[in-house]
């Protein structure tokens, strides 16, 4: 039965799943004017990075003392989470003004 159900599906022809060319968005089309929302959105992500990777790395610092009975890993795993953060940071800055020129 399952195997007449998926045959029927192949004859009828699944075009629904092609695009024929890209789709043009409303801030495309303005070659000369971003949208506000966009660029809100890039440069809060730039905002968002630094204490998430800060919390991420403190708290797997945290689980890795409570696997190895340690009491100094979360400190490697804020440093670590920190050093991370801003490089990841200045790289989306710099990429950012690479597409704003």
């Amino acid at each position: 039965m399952a195997g007449r159900g998926a045959l029927a599906i192949w004859q009828l022809g699944l075009e629904f799943l092609r695009m024929a060319r890209k789709p043009r968005l409303e801030s495309d089309a303005s070659s000369g004017k971003k949208d506000p929302l966009v660029s809100l959105a890039r440069y809060s992500e730039i905002g968002f990075i630094i204490p998430a990777a800060i919390l991420l790395g403190f708290f797997l610092g945290k689980l890795a003392d409570y696997w190895l009975h340690t009491q100094w890993l979360y400190l490697v795993g804020l440093l670590f989470g920190a050093v991370v953060g801003f490089w990841q940071m200045i790289r989306m800055a710099i990429g950012a003004f690479k597409k704003d020129e």
